[in-house]
């Protein structure tokens, strides 16, 4: 059994909660061949209603959030499921150990290879709080993003502290995942999606995408909608 599986049909054993979030996000972990592998387990029973989102829709756009980053291979949300556990059906994440020694205040405003892939992601699933404590730089260089439950709304509401490339030109690279996740969201990327989201928002990102692709450029700030998250951090 590899630790993937194991953490999606383990027992679930929460340990404790992470009292800062908004959300019941609780720790936890699953047995793996005698070894605990960690993560995090956002029951949607401990949702809290928001005002622009649906009642208990947050576990399923993390678990879409995840499913765009694998399909167009950034790599960028760590392995995410949903599963029944303890308090009921809800998002089960692995837990990513940070390197300590990143200081976060200043690493989120460098301009860096996996910032940039970040920034292009959220782009794409239109993620309205990028916070700079939802940045995990690892050892290694490897830098993942947490947090996408409020994500793909069918109204542009990108917020975000990762504006250093904005109006910047995408790169031949970034060109080609869009063209990707166009067709994609036309195909498998859509029919993956469409039990997660609305009709309105796969479309909504789809009109994103086509923007993206006719501007070739990163999104500018709004001046209709704030551009950064509050608190920042």
């Amino acid at each position: 059994m590899s630790k993937y599986l194991a953490l999606e049909q383990s027992e679930l054993v929460v340990t404790g909660r992470l009292v800062d979030a908004s959300n019941a996000t609780l720790f936890a972990h699953v047995d793996f061949n005698g070894l605990q592998i960690a993560c995090i387990y956002k029951p949607i029973a401990g949702e809290r209603p928001l005002w622009d989102f649906d009642k208990g829709c947050l576990a399923y756009r993390e678990f879409a959030a995840y499913c765009v980053s694998e399909f167009l291979g950034l790599d960028l949300v760590p392995f995410t499921i949903l599963r029944d556990g303890p308090y009921g059906q809800g998002m089960v994440q692995e837990w990513i150990e940070i390197n300590e020694l990143i200081n976060l205040s200043e690493y989120f405003s460098q301009d860096h290879p996996e910032l940039r892939k970040m920034a292009f992601f959220d782009a794409i699933v239109n993620n309205t709080d990028r916070k700079i404590g939802h940045i995990l730089p690892t050892v290694g260089n490897k830098t993942y993003g947490c947090d996408h439950g409020v994500t793909f709304h069918e109204e542009d509401k990108l917020r975000t502290v990762l504006w250093q490339w904005a109006g910047k030109p995408f790169t031949k690279d970034e060109l080609i995942i869009l063209e990707l996740c166009k067709s994609g969201l036309e195909g498998q990327l859509g029919q993956t999606l469409a039990p997660l989201l609305t009709e309105l928002e796969i479309q909504a990102c789809s009109d994103r995408v086509n923007r993206m692709l006719l501007s070739r450029c990163f999104p500018e700030p709004s001046p209709l909608w704030p551009s950064v998250p509050w608190p920042a951090y």
